[in-house]
C-alpha cells in the first residue's frame, strides 16, 4: 500500500508536519512547481489548505486556475483531492473545480452530524462534535453530504470525479489522522 500525499501552499507549515506525523509521506507543492509543465508528482491525494482562496493569506489560487485541467485528470485517474474553506466572501474561488461549488463565507462554531457509514465522514473523528468550527458552508451541494450543522448547512461534500473522489469540507480543523490515514492510503500512486 502506498500512503503519499501532496500540500499545496507556497511555503511548509505546521500541517505538512501534521501529515507526517500521521506516517504519511507529505510532498509540498508550491504554485510554481504545480503550474510548471514539468512536474510529475505521484501521490493518493492533494490537499489544499484552508484560506487558499484569499489573497491575504495564499496565493495559491492563480496557480490551481491555471492548473485545472491537470487536477481533473489526476481526479479521473484516481486521484483524490481534498479542498478545504476558501475563507473569501468572492463566489468564484472554487472555479477551478470540475464541479460546481458555492461556498458561502461564514466563521461560525455549530454541533455537526456525519454519515456514519462513509469512512470519510472520520474526519472528524478526534473531535467533539457538538462544537465545531467551520469557515463556512457549502450551498445547494450537488454531491454526497457527509457533515452537516444541527440547521443543515453542509460543510463535507463528496463529488465522484472518474475513478477518484473530490472532497470539499468547510472544517476549521485539522482532519483527523484516521481520515489522513484513510484518503492518503492506496493500492498506488496517481500522477499529477
Amino acid at each position: 500500500m502506498k500512503q503519499k500525499a501532496g500540500l499545496a501552499w507556497e511555503c511548509s507549515v505546521p500541517f505538512v508536519r501534521y501529515i507526517e506525523d500521521t506516517g504519511i509521506t507529505c510532498e509540498l507543492i508550491t504554485p510554481q512547481m504545480m503550474g510548471a509543465p514539468y512536474y510529475r508528482g505521484n501521490m493518493v491525494s492533494l490537499i489544499i489548505p484552508t484560506g487558499f482562496g484569499n489573497p491575504a493569506y495564499s496565493g495559491l489560487l492563480p496557480a490551481l486556475r491555471a492548473s485545472s485541467g491537470r487536477i481533473n485528470k489526476f481526479l479521473k485517474k484516481g486521484g483524490r483531492v481534498i479542498v478545504f474553506g476558501a475563507m473569501s466572501t468572492e463566489h468564484d474561488r472554487y472555479d477551478w473545480l470540475p464541479v460546481p461549488v458555492t461556498y458561502v463565507s461564514e466563521y461560525f462554531a455549530s454541533p455537526v452530524t456525519v454519515d456514519e457509514q462513509n469512512p470519510l465522514a472520520t474526519i472528524l473523528e478526534d473531535f467533539d462534535t457538538s462544537e465545531i468550527d467551520c469557515d463556512g458552508y457549502i450551498q445547494d451541494p450537488e454531491g454526497e453530504v457527509l457533515a452537516q450543522t444541527d440547521d443543515g448547512k453542509a460543510i463535507m461534500v463528496a463529488y465522484p470525479v472518474g475513478k477518484g473522489t473530490l472532497i470539499v469540507t468547510t472544517i476549521h480543523e485539522y482532519p483527523s489522522r484516521g481520515f489522513l490515514r484513510h484518503i492518503c492510503t492506496c493500492e498506488s500512486e496517481t500522477l499529477f
